[in-house]
């Protein structure tokens, strides 16, 4: 790190006790920091729109001469309202203040100013009210807008970065080498980090921008590659390199090309040098918990033990109750372990440490410092992305160098993929078993809900099963529909019917009673919150209503509508939403036209960014602060195929590359990895 770049904030001129502390909530305790806190958006002062051109409800800027001093008045709830008339000597413009007292001194009749804001029409006449406006000649002037925190204003960001921009030396060092910059055309960081603060052109914030963007996942990319090495351990126990025939032999059904793939691929890695590190990323349906099980069948005959670690007790639940039932047939001792200080509880963790048990399923409990395992051979977390790293590793380093397998089974697209598990290598399964029914999707308004309950009454009459789904558990002043309210509803029109609820605040054994009765057939409709999105496996239930559909993100609607079509009936999703936001118009339709995961992902990001595949728990993975991923695809693989040449020539080590090994420890330090090591 350079040393200026370490230098704590305080020392800046302007810069006190006080506001060093405000700087600190936003992230910017020292230089460094504060440089590549990176404007939110800009205001574009650089284009003059004469008043005749300015169209409704557009943002521009507009040079006016005051005709007449501002008129005050007062009005209801005794606010202050000032408005003056504007002239550029071709057409008019009308300007309303409120509740600034100083506009008559700042306005003076016949000094033209520029004003910046929102236009629109009173009449013919167009408007503006509260622009921000300026006695200066600024029409060359983009304006950075900070992040701001209580007590510090945007503008006392900008003059404090000024400060830090003016300490920078004009040989400042680059961690990007000479030869990076020329062969993709990045500009140099000093250029770069005043552009990206105070651009004089828009041309000039582009290219600051690419070249921090770049840079940025560079860092990270490289960084998850020495992650992924470090997690390179000696395979202490190789297994025959054999695709498992024998297991395949207990299978009701044959698997699927992409399944053998993935399960020779784990088997490949288990039998080779180093350890295993692989995701498999699947479609719902797809059969990650076969290839799982077939991962699980050559570890154990080896006489050591496997765990597999879910996020809720349902999906544990459900795991436990499928692998058990193929695998105890053959010999294979499970478990299930989901918390509490019960006594079959005790049991089953005194099975995992005398090796009774073989194959573990349980939930976080896995990693309770109660929970010590005989011989712990390979770990698979389910669910990854609802985990952090840290748990991953804690559950890891209950045994001697394990092999790892983590499932996802919301699709992600590829590129997005090696960024968010840059640490692992990656199986894709994108066939999904023979049967598997495609879904019939609708989207309706609330007033057709009665015709709904209409439609799923025919399944019911077929003996089939639906599934009911509400965002909430109780009412708010939202205007969502509530489970609370919903479930007196649904009662109502469906006399008769066996309905039941199943949500997160009820009691786990009546959360497994729910699921039990609804699995057995003797519930017919379950009304639910977004619990039943994972470990619901009900080959009988072929329909699904899913309320304010509009709330949810793409892939969530995906892995609630894949708990429908499990088994041989035609199955329906029917979406209930009343939105009229354009975006969220557009998205239900690409859902509704569409049943494939991996094309609903890439429009989810495209449409959401990454917000749905990156959480704040996520993987422990470093914020980005610049980069855009949806906005920015195409520079991510320039940077992954960068990252990738840097790392396999070994350059990463040279001395030329110094100042950017410092980057990368800097990056990943702050998420608290311990596994840079450069």
């Amino acid at each position: 790190m350079q040393p200026l770049f370490d230098m704590d904030i305080q020392k800046l001129k302007g810069v006190g006790k006080k506001r060093a502390e405000l700087f600190g909530k936003l992230g910017a305790p020292t230089v460094g920091d504060l440089l590549r806190l990176y404007p939110r958006d800009y205001q574009d002062w650089s284009g003059v729109t004469p008043i005749s051109d300015a169209g409704t409800d557009e943002v521009c800027v507009v040079r006016g001469e005051v005709v007449a001093p501002p008129t005050e008045q007062r009005i209801r709830g005794g606010k202050l309202m000032h408005r003056c008339t504007v002239t550029d000597g071709e057409a008019d413009m009308r300007l309303t203040f409120f509740n600034n007292r100083y506009i008559p001194g700042l306005l003076k009749e016949g000094e033209t100013y520029l004003f910046r804001g929102r236009v629109s029409y009173t009449g013919r006449t167009p408007a503006m009210v509260s622009p921000e406006f300026s006695p200066e000649d600024r029409s060359a002037e983009i304006v950075p807008i900070y992040p701001a925190t209580q007590g510090l204003a945007t503008r006392s960001v900008a003059q404090a970065v000024k400060s830090a921009l003016a300490l920078l030396p004009d040989t400042l060092e680059d961690p990007l080498p000479p030869e990076i910059r020329e062969r993709y055309k990045l500009c140099y960081l000093g250029y770069a980090l005043e552009n990206i603060h105070f651009p004089r052109t828009k041309e000039d914030l582009e290219i600051a921008r690419r070249r921090l963007v770049f840079e940025e996942f560079l860092v990270l990319q490289l960084g998850l590659m020495e992650i992924k090495s470090g997690n390179r351990q000696e395979n202490l126990h190789p297994l025959p390199g054999d695709f498992p025939e024998d297991f395949t032999r207990l299978l009701p059904f044959k698997l699927t090309g992409a399944q053998q793939r993935a399960i020779a691929e784990g088997i490949k890695d288990m039998s080779g040098p180093a350890t295993m590190n692989r995701l498999v990323q699947g479609d719902v349906g797809s059969g990650k918990t076969a290839v799982a099980a077939a991962l699980c069948w050559p570890v154990i005959k080896s006489g050591r033990q496997a765990a597999l670690m879910a996020p809720t007790e349902i999906l544990a639940s459900q795991h436990y109750k499928s692998l058990s039932g193929l695998l105890e047939p053959a010999g294979i001792r499970c478990g299930l372990l989901t918390g509490g200080a019960g006594a079959r509880q005790r049991q089953v963790r005194e099975g995992i440490s005398s090796g009774d048990i073989e194959l573990v399923i349980g939930t976080h409990a896995l990693i309770s410092e109660k929970v010590e395992f005989h011989k712990l051979g390979l770990v698979i977390t389910d669910e990854q992305h609802r985990f952090g790293v840290k748990q991953r590793m804690a559950l890891a380093q209950k045994g001697a160098s394990p092999h790892m397998l983590v499932m996802s089974a919301t699709p992600i697209p590829r590129t997005l993929a090696l960024m968010a598990y840059g640490d692992l290598d990656v199986s894709v399964l994108d066939e999904l078993p023979p049967g598997r029914q495609e879904i019939a999707t609708y989207l309706i308004t609330p007033d057709k809900r009665e015709r709904a309950f209409g439609y799923v009454r025919e399944f019911l009459k077929e003996g089939r099963q639906g599934y009911l789904i509400c965002p909430l558990i109780e009412g708010d002043e939202s205007g969502m529909m509530s489970l609370e309210e919903y479930l007196p509803r649904v009662r109502a029109a469906f006399p008769g019917v066996a309905v039941a609820a199943l949500h997160g605040k009820m009691k786990p054994q009546e959360k497994e009673q729910a699921m039990a009765d609804f699995a057995r057939g003797d519930t017919k409709l379950l009304v639910a919150t977004t619990v039943v999105e994972v470990g619901m496996d009900v080959p009988n239930a072929a329909i699904m209503l899913i309320e304010n559909a509009e709330r949810y993100g793409l892939s969530q609607l995906h892995q609630l509508r894949g708990r429908i079509g499990r088994g041989k009936y035609q199955s329906a999703c029917i979406l209930i939403s009343a939105a009229k936001n354009p975006e969220s118009v557009e998205r239900l339709k690409v859902f509704k036209s569409t049943n494939d995961g991996f094309t609903i992902a890439d429009a989810d990001l495209k449409l959401r960014g990454p917000g749905d595949f990156f959480g704040q728990r996520q993987h422990g993975l470093p914020q980005l602060k610049i980069a855009g991923i949806s906005m920015d695809m195409e520079l991510l693989r320039e940077a992954q195929k960068c990252a990738r040449r840097i790392y396999r020539s070994g350059a990463l080590e040279g001395c030329d590359y110094k100042l950017l090994r410092d980057e990368i420890r800097r990056l990943f330090e702050k998420t608290g990895s311990e596994r840079i090591a450069l």
